[in-house]
């Protein structure tokens, strides 16, 4: 979906460009995709697993900002990318049409700036412009400060999915299944 670039300031003093992803980013996103899935046990992927080549996630870039129902956010501070963000439906059934999934991550060194919570909110007002009335999201066991900021932007628990994640020395993670209404 195509939305309004926005700008905020950050704690820090800087400012940080929310806007629609574009083709252009692949390269840019393959890299940072890498990148936190190295600084965090936190997200789904390892960075060898990270195996888009340019073209397909130019594609999948391209089809996201053309797709009506769906958002993926950079967040640009000094001209690096700094965190993606997206809303997605959970399918075209009619009784889920209501709902979608939130999901987030920041690079490490752009952690407590404010700007996990300025695209949440920012999120939240397109999820609720496209229509949907329930915003979900996974958050790791463990992983307390998101949760926190999850909390402080309305989430609340709702559930818990048991031994979501297996790590590769073999240990588990429970997820807490998160929602918010619009």
């Amino acid at each position: 979906m195509k939305f309004e670039t926005r700008t905020e300031t950050l704690k820090d003093g800087r400012s940080c460009v929310l806007r629609p992803t574009h083709p252009d980013d692949a390269a840019e996103m393959i890299e940072y995709m890498k990148i936190i899935g190295a600084e965090t046990p936190f997200v789904l992927r390892y960075p060898d697993e990270v195996t888009y080549t340019l073209e397909g996630e130019r594609e999948i870039l391209g089809n996201l900002l053309e797709d009506e129902g769906s958002v993926m956010m950079l967040a640009v501070v000094d001209g690096k990318v700094a965190g993606n963000s997206s809303i997605n439906g959970l399918g075209n059934k009619r009784k889920i049409l209501h709902r979608c999934g939130l999901a987030i991550a920041l690079k490490q060194e752009f952690w407590n700036l404010g700007i996990g919570k300025a695209m949440i909110e920012y999120l939240l007002e397109l999820a609720k412009e496209i229509g949907f009335e329930q915003v979900e999201l996974e958050v790791v066991d463990g992983n307390d400060r998101a949760k926190a900021l999850y909390e402080k932007c309305g989430f609340v628990e709702t559930g818990r999915r048991f031994r979501a994640l297996k790590y590769d020395d073999g240990s588990y993670r429970d997820e807490f299944i998160m929602s918010r209404l619009l």
